[in-house]
């Protein structure tokens, strides 16, 4: 079955957003992306604007979000800091690689461009930083909301750079696979919050 046209403007033109930005991003482009006639104006049958198309784009994204399985239903049982601390840093990196091109869209737009897109972003990553901190607080619940909220920001922009750091960024060296990285990521984490939950006993 055939894509619909919007959903095709859709797919095209966040793809093209998340790799040449927003403005550098012209509508004849977007267009030509669909295999519709550049510049016949085919676009605007379906959306508005260039930043009506955008905003459609961000509330699908949070549409698939609000989709994905509750977090906590993810390790529920499990019991064992490390082993739900693996889990919750695989649901994190899946949230991050669902989110790629809002992601990058972001990076590459101005503050203050898109209202929306601002929202957008600050939701993702406060929301991911809240999971890691409600866990955090789950496992040591005397640790204090500067001190837990520190080490969930420190957790989650971890995983962004490296996510980004993959996307993004031509490495001199061979790249560390996911898997080693989310290892040492998950052993640095329980270590810390170890530690945390043993100086709120102490103090």
């Amino acid at each position: 079955m055939a894509t619909p046209t919007r959903d095709r403007l859709l797919d095209e033109a966040m793809r093209l957003f998340s790799h040449k930005g927003f403005e550098a991003t012209s509508v004849s482009q977007i267009e030509a992306a669909a295999g519709l006639a550049a510049g016949s104006g085919a676009l605007y049958r379906h959306f508005k604007s260039k930043d009506a198309l955008l905003a459609a784009g961000i509330d699908r994204q949070l549409d698939r979000r609000a989709a994905m399985a509750d977090i906590r239903g993810l390790f529920a049982g499990l019991g064992d800091l490390h082993s739900e601390l693996t889990v919750l840093g695989r649901y994190l990196l899946a949230v991050i690689d669902q989110e790629t091109e809002l992601l990058q869209i972001a990076a590459r737009t101005p503050a203050g461009l898109s209202e929306r897109l601002d929202t957008a972003h600050a939701a993702l990553v406060n929301g991911l930083t809240a999971e890691l901190q409600g866990w955090i607080t789950t496992w040591a619940p005397q640790g204090g909301a500067e001190q837990t909220h520190l080490l969930a920001a420190l957790g989650i922009n971890s995983l962004l750079g490296e996510r980004f750091a993959a996307n993004r960024v031509r490495q001199l060296e061979a790249p560390l696979s996911e898997d080693r990285y989310l290892q040492e990521w998950t052993a640095v984490l329980t270590a810390r919050v170890k530690s945390l939950s043993t100086e709120s006993q102490s103090t």
